[in-house]
């Protein structure tokens, strides 16, 4: 047994023998948007194929559970209901944030901790005013009100809210909405990148991507190409809330692009932001090792998006997740590529396509595409290129080309994974915790649950 499996064994023990009375003063809450069962083990099989002696860290908590996600009017949720139960312990109608199925504004655990004294932060990789960030401190009945949210963000007090970009700082006619202004009113320091979050010495900090890369997904399978990933902003709300709140927070960390992949039905893409999830969640589980008896981590997610299936008709009876090592870009990065492509006054012919599938994806190389993919792919190919014809999928982030989607489809097929949908699921999303009365979170509960079970832990009910 390695140092790091006999460190996790006796954090684990202790958690599970220790009796703590005290609240917790530190609370970490992550949520992997999309993240259903399924997708949580299928990175785990890529990790265990890939050799590592032990699962996951998640996985490895003692207390797991499965969560219910519907909303209040339907079996299957969208992101705002979802957020709003996760946040506030309340059920919603789809696209309504931070209010109930009445449309009265609820009060989520962020709120209630941050009247008890805890410091807050609130990050995610994607929009920060987006449906699941939002949750937990805006009241809207529409989530695409991003103007509404983005003034309820600035206002809200909380000392560290991180994301990619801010969607409503101009309205439709490209006016300012006054966003910037309700950030210097209420003292925040509205800052770009890493760096310039670290170097704040205000107590209230908003954090976005630089300008350069704020047009990207933060996916970690693109990170050669430069980007923000969710450890670099786990750690930078965790120094700022050491700075300024050293005695209590609560720390809710997204992990948004999981969901995006999952929309695009780009599995490589989601094993690996899962795995950098993991990556972001090692940050808060070292601050426990310092702190088990102080501590709560509960990780969860707020739907499962794609339906992904470990195992598909095309790969019978079997799973090969380690072909996505061949993978260099993510089915968004490469459908970027390809209009770029097609933008420009050169003319591409198969050989050209042939050479870049085999770069970015180790096409007929790594990755073993038979004769009637190769068909398929070239016929798509003239299609795209020549004709410029071919069908669309449409997803809720991107529009991919008929040729995209066949070069991934073939790349899920290859390593076993399916998809049911687009869209989201009603599948059962993932429960794990560890620290103070984690075992409160096993078993099979609702998602409006899990905040209530936070919140009568501090409060000791």
């Amino acid at each position: 047994m390695n140092l790091k499996s006999i460190l996790v064994s006796a954090a684990l023990s202790l958690a599970t023998t220790s009796a703590v009375a005290d609240a917790p003063r530190y609370i970490f809450y992550f949520i992997g948007d999309g993240m259903g069962v399924p997708h949580t083990l299928a990175a785990q099989t890529y990790n265990r194929l890939k050799g590592n002696d032990t699962p996951l860290l998640m996985m490895q908590f003692p207390a797991i559970g499965n969560a219910t996600t519907y909303s209040a009017t339907r079996p299957v949720t969208d992101s705002a209901a979802a957020g709003t139960a996760l946040a506030t312990g309340h059920k919603t109608k789809n696209s309504m944030i931070g209010m109930d199925a009445d449309t009265v504004s609820v009060t989520s655990i962020a709120k209630r901790l941050q009247e008890k004294g805890y410091g807050i932060g609130i990050t995610t990789n994607v929009c920060p005013d987006d449906a699941t960030p939002g949750a937990f401190y805006a009241h809207v009945p529409n989530r695409g009100m991003h103007a509404q949210i983005g003034k309820q963000a600035a206002e809200c007090g909380y000392e560290f809210m991180a994301g990619s970009y801010l969607r409503g700082l101009k309205d439709k006619d490209g006016k300012d909405t006054g966003i910037l202004d309700a950030f210097k009113k209420n003292n925040v320091d509205y800052v770009k990148g890493i760096d310039e979050a670290r170097a704040s010495k205000s107590k209230k900090v908003f954090m976005v991507f630089p300008d350069s890369i704020v047009s990207k997904p933060a996916y970690a399978i693109d990170s050669v190409n430069g980007g923000i990933l969710l450890p670099d902003i786990t750690q930078a709300c965790l120094d700022h809330l050491m700075k300024w709140s050293p005695d209590k927070f609560f720390m809710m960390v997204e992990g948004g692009d999981i969901d995006h992949a999952a929309h695009s039905q780009d599995g490589g893409t989601v094993i690996k932001d899962i795995i950098s999830f993991n990556e972001a969640l090692e940050i808060a589980y070292k601050f426990y090792l310092q702190h088990p008896d102080e501590t709560l981590i509960v990780v969860t997610a707020d739907h499962d998006t794609g339906g992904l299936s470990i195992g598909n008709s095309f790969l019978s009876y079997d799973f090969r997740p380690l072909y996505i090592d061949s993978q260099r870009i993510s089915k968004d990065g490469f459908n970027d590529l390809l209009k770029a492509m097609l933008r420009s006054r050169r003319i591409y012919r198969w050989d050209d396509m042939k050479e870049l599938l085999t770069e970015k994806l180790g096409f007929w190389t790594a990755v073993p595409v038979n004769e009637k993919q190769t068909e398929m792919l070239k016929e798509k190919f003239e299609q795209t290129f020549e004709q410029r014809s071919g069908d669309e999928q449409k997803t809720l982030y991107n529009n991919f080309s008929g040729f995209t989607t066949a070069v991934f489809k073939v790349f899920n097929d290859i390593c076993g994974i399916g998809w049911t949908t687009t869209g989201h699921t009603g599948g059962y999303t993932p429960v794990y915790a560890i620290g103070v009365d984690c075992q409160d979170f096993s078993g099979i509960i609702d998602n409006t649950s899990i905040p209530q079970r936070i919140m009568d832990i501090v409060e000791g009910k």
